[in-house]
């Protein structure tokens, strides 16, 4: 265990033991105003306690948990000192009396609190120095406070708690005016160190990468409730003339957001944008004291001609305050972001810009990408559009994007249509957040524009493959009928004619010539059949049932059919029929199935066909396939063809077919 770590540790157990001690001295004489004060600061200084052991055990080596510790410690025993002093003046036989060089040594202790803030800044984050030549800093703040501490020791007028009766300086006393001028130089040195502790974190912030700097803001924000304590202390006294529940409030919260901000900026300083929330603080700390003044400044311009009294100066002041505060807080915003959130004022600008120039036809929506890249400093950006039909996240050039690491979703509407996948840049996720909200507009009309050129590419490619297909069928017609029906019909011709020749001299057998003939003649009608049923089945004469009840019958396995008595459009019931035709073949042929189904179903304008089967599934909509072809041709006549076959769960095949009420 590394020393900071154990010192955190022996720090925590002290604290323990003078919080316990601290609740007997109140017991013995507890007032309402004691143990408010008492549990308050025992609180604050619980939470300082806890959050140096916090950031010792995470970050063992590191000075910063340890010095936590210490001010939670100072804060504990500064309190049950002074309920020591409290509960010693009512009650001087309520506790053992100290000492007077106890009393005397312990006047300023409160010092202490000081040099602990002003070592956390030195040492912060990484627990080491900004530098060589500041290694006398934290030296010369622990002399300045000992002797801070130690004039006080010798000066004559230390009283105890409250009482009337000085208390005698065992130590020896100084001349009164050696005092003051001693005492004097020791406080402005204190405050002089604390300004230079203070101006290391300039120093650090300059010098530190990305992660430093963020963990300086963290310290930062924190260190700006204090102004704004004071400014809601103002305003206290403007509105009720002394200082109230909101300035302790106040205060009690600076006093714990101080560790808990450290422990956040050590342990998880991209917990929340901390440029944001920075930004954000000073904006409306600004808003707040501008309004303020010019609340202040109505209400006394009013009260002089109405009276300090008068309820139409408070409204008159307070109307005043209402017309400015939106406009005033868009300007300081605006003015804020350009100095503490640069990349978030960079990246909204960027959008707007890209949008108007997108609307004066200037620039294309599709430049996105690298204006984000620009305003964010990172060239890895990317920006990916979700388009219906294409499975997961496309760029700009529609190639296929893929998700590494965070990703930030685009939303409109509640409907994700897009994503930003950011590189190595320094825009955090709250940030990158408020970019996508603003950039939704942009990637709605990307998506869009993807969405109708990728249909525009399927409908060329539709038609080449339905040309392709059709030059496929007619050289297969050619072939079937010159292999088949023309060469029968040829030969039967040269029979006939052979007969016609010898029918008179008996050289050929006439009647055996003509069996054979009529016996051609019936199996090229059986070929014309066969190839004109290819082209459209005849048992659609009778409709789509009929057809499909014939079509089932040959199926080797048991078939649920379901179909209406509607007389359809010949073209929607071709099409059908031959949807159902391939999806059964491709089930009896590949699915091992033992069960098929086959529902036609027809309402609000269109014709649903839907082929089940409960076979092992794994079906695609590949290219080439049957499958292919079929979805081709529903496209052809404005339908939708879908596949859906999970492995081991079957296969549903569905054409959904326009057709007129």
């Amino acid at each position: 265990m590394r020393w900071p770590r154990r010192l955190a540790i022996v720090m925590s157990l002290l604290t323990g033991a003078l919080i316990v001690a601290g609740m007997v001295v109140v017991a013995r004489s507890p007032t309402t105003d004691d143990v408010a004060y008492f549990a308050g600061v025992v609180g604050v200084g619980a939470v300082a306690t806890v959050v140096g052991l916090v950031v010792a055990r995470r970050r063992p080596g590191n000075v910063v948990g340890p010095l936590l510790t210490w001010i939670g410690h100072l804060m504990v025993f500064l309190v049950t000192r002074e309920v020591y002093w409290r509960v010693l003046d009512r009650q001087p036989r309520a506790l053992p009396v100290v000492s007077d060089w106890v009393v005397a040594a312990l006047r300023e202790s409160g010092v202490w609190l000081l040099v602990a803030v002003g070592l956390l800044l030195l040492f912060f984050p990484d627990g080491r120095l900004p530098g060589r030549r500041w290694r006398w800093v934290p030296v010369a703040l622990v002399v300045d406070a000992v002797a801070f501490q130690a004039s006080a020791a010798l000066d004559p007028t230390v009283y105890r708690a409250q009482s009337a009766e000085p208390v005698p300086v065992p130590f020896g006393t100084l001349p009164e005016g050696v005092l003051l001028v001693f005492g004097l130089i020791t406080l402005l040195g204190l405050m002089a160190l604390t300004v230079v502790c203070a101006a290391s974190l300039v120093v650090k912030y300059r010098r530190a990468d990305e992660v430093r700097r963020a963990q300086l803001k963290w310290l930062a924000l924190a260190g700006l409730g204090l102004p704004a304590t004071l400014i809601g202390c103002g305003v206290e006294l403007v509105l009720v003339g002394r200082p109230a529940w909101f300035s302790l409030a106040a205060l009690i919260a600076v006093l714990v957001g101080t560790p808990v901000a450290t422990a956040i900026a050590m342990l998880r300083h991209d917990l929340y944008d901390v440029d944001r929330a920075l930004a954000g603080a000073v904006t409306y700390g600004a808003v707040t004291a501008v309004l303020l003044g010019v609340y202040t400044a109505m209400s006394f311009a009013a009260g002089i001609v109405l009276g300090p009294k008068s309820t139409v100066a408070a409204a008159g002041a307070t109307a005043a305050c209402a017309l400015a505060l939106a406009p005033l807080r868009m300007r300081l915003q605006r003015r804020v972001d350009r100095r503490l959130y640069p990349l978030r004022q960079a990246a909204l600008s960027a959008i707007d810009g890209l949008r108007e120039r997108t609307h004066a036809g200037e620039a294309q929506p599709e430049e996105l990408e690298e204006v984000l890249r620009s305003a964010l400093r990172d060239p890895a950006l990317r920006v990916g559009y979700l388009v219906p039909g294409v499975g997961g996240a496309i760029d700009a050039a529609g190639a296929r994007t893929n998700p590494v690491g965070s990703v930030v979703p685009v939303t409109q509407g509640g409907v994700q249509i897009g994503l930003l996948l950011p590189g190595v840049g320094a825009a955090s996720r709250e940030l990158l957040r408020q970019v996508a909200a603003a950039s939704a507009m942009l990637v709605e009309v990307v998506r869009l524009r993807l969405q109708l050129s990728g249909a525009l590419r399927e409908v060329e490619a539709s038609r080449a493959r339905l040309v392709q297909v059709g030059d496929h069928e007619r050289r297969r017609l050619e072939r079937d009928l010159h292999d088949g029906a023309q060469q029968r019909l040829v030969s039967l011709g040269m029979a006939l004619r052979l007969a016609q020749r010898h029918i008179h001299d008996g050289a050929v057998d006439v009647d055996g010539l003509l069996d054979q003939s009529v016996a051609e003649l019936g199996t090229a009608v059986a070929e014309l059949r066969q190839i004109a049923h290819g082209l459209r089945p005849s048992t659609l004469d009778g409709g789509l049932g009929a057809a499909l009840i014939a079509l089932t019958q040959s199926v080797p396995m048991t078939v649920d059919l379901d179909v209406p008595d509607d007389q359809l459009p010949d073209a929607v019931a071709t099409t059908a029929y031959y949807v159902a035709s391939e999806a059964l073949t491709n089930a009896v042929k590949h699915a091992e199935a033992r069960r098929l189904g086959v529902w036609v179903v027809r309402s609000n304008g269109v014709v649903r066909v839907r082929i089940s089967d409960d076979g092992r599934g794994g079906t695609t909509l590949r290219a080439g396939s049957g499958l292919a072809g079929l979805n081709d041709r529903v496209a052809a006549l404005g339908g939708s063809l879908t596949v859906a076959s999970p492995a081991g769960r079957g296969t549903v095949v569905e054409a959904v077919l326009p057709c007129g009420s």
